[in-house]
């Protein structure tokens, strides 16, 4: 009796070892890429994620892309208590500054790893920029560009890239609304906007300019991006402007690759309208007194009913950021 009760104990014993040490194995879902696996298996941070990689490098396909039918290894699940100590990167984080609604950020890719952004929406503070009307509301510039600005910083970070958003508004996250109440809270990172124009330029261009001399050693890829509105008679319906520095190798090239890719959007999604935007230098302050490479924006005119529609809906100002995202990372891609 006694042998056969240390007989169990043993085997229950090196049963519960063995189970410890097995590896948790998984395959792929359709359309899953690493992040989106990881996170299936809670897994929640960079460390996890560099694990992965490093336990089944022979099994990933270009550009660690995962493959069908594959069976992976996933990483203990102590490697995600790292997500608990100082500095570790985390798949999933909040930034307020998107709003109550929007504020959780989730690592989609690391497409733009290695880059850094400095976005900018137009005005802001006591500068409301140009002002259209529709029907009873007015529309603000600086509310629409900024709604659009805080969509691409967030469509940015999501593929990996490093973003500083400029102008600021401590309550205004991003917003679906129609119609988008102004305020004058807008702060450039927390300093109080200049009514004169030219201070209240040079103040966001020195920003920028602070940020760069550090982050040019750290990030191969810099870029700031001017968003804006025009305003022209309401007769007057226009595309997408793209402006550069004059003598600006690389803003010329990102312009140009920006007008490349609105102009395809615009063939997919309105094929019979065609797409007029155009790509030219102009000696913008903001695009000859920065050091990172710039690109300056205007998104249409907010005078006239036809472009109104690009910005009063939600969806389209959330097209119009996933456009400017595509077109930075196909000029990104083009850098390596």
């Amino acid at each position: 009796m006694w042998n056969t009760k240390v007989c169990i104990i043993l085997f229950l014993l090196f049963s519960t070892l063995s189970l410890g040490g097995q590896e948790i194995k998984d395959r792929p879902k359709d359309g899953e890429g690493i992040y989106s696996f990881l996170k299936r298996h809670n897994r929640l941070t960079q460390e996890d994620y560099k694990a992965f990689i490093k336990l089944n490098k022979n099994k990933l396909g270009k550009n660690n892309e995962l493959k069908k039918h594959h069976t992976y290894i996933i990483p203990s699940s102590g490697s995600s208590k790292a997500e608990s100590k100082e500095g570790a990167e985390s798949l999933v984080w909040n930034e307020p500054i998107f709003g109550k609604k929007e504020e959780r950020v989730e690592l989609l890719n690391n497409q733009l790893k290695g880059a850094c952004f400095y976005v900018v929406s137009g005005h802001g503070g006591p500068d409301p920029g140009a002002i259209g009307k529709m029907g009873k509301y007015q529309l603000h510039e600086d509310e629409y560009a900024y709604d659009i600005a805080l969509r691409l910083a967030k469509n940015l970070m999501q593929q990996g890239a490093k973003v500083y958003i400029i102008i600021q508004d401590a309550k205004d996250g991003i917003r679906n609304d129609r119609y988008l109440s102004n305020s004058k809270r807008e702060t450039c990172m927390g300093e109080k906007i200049p009514l004169n124009q030219k201070e209240r330029l040079k103040q966001r261009s020195d920003k920028i300019n602070r940020f760069y001399e550090k982050d040019k050693h750290k990030y191969n890829y810099c870029r700031s991006v001017f968003i804006h509105l025009d305003s022209r008679s309401y007769h007057k319906q226009m595309d997408v402007f793209f402006y550069h520095s004059p003598k600006s190798k690389y803003g010329e090239r990102l312009a140009n690759e920006m007008k490349r890719t609105f102009a395809s959007k615009y063939n997919t999604h309105q094929p019979n309208r065609g797409f007029t935007g155009t790509v030219s230098a102009r000696s913008l302050y903001v695009l000859t007194n920065t050091q990172p490479v710039g690109l300056f924006v205007e998104l249409g005119n907010i005078q006239n009913q036809f472009d109104q529609r690009r910005f009063v809906l939600s969806s389209n100002r959330q097209a119009l950021a996933n456009w400017l995202a595509l077109g930075i990372l196909n000029d990104f891609k083009q850098n390596r």
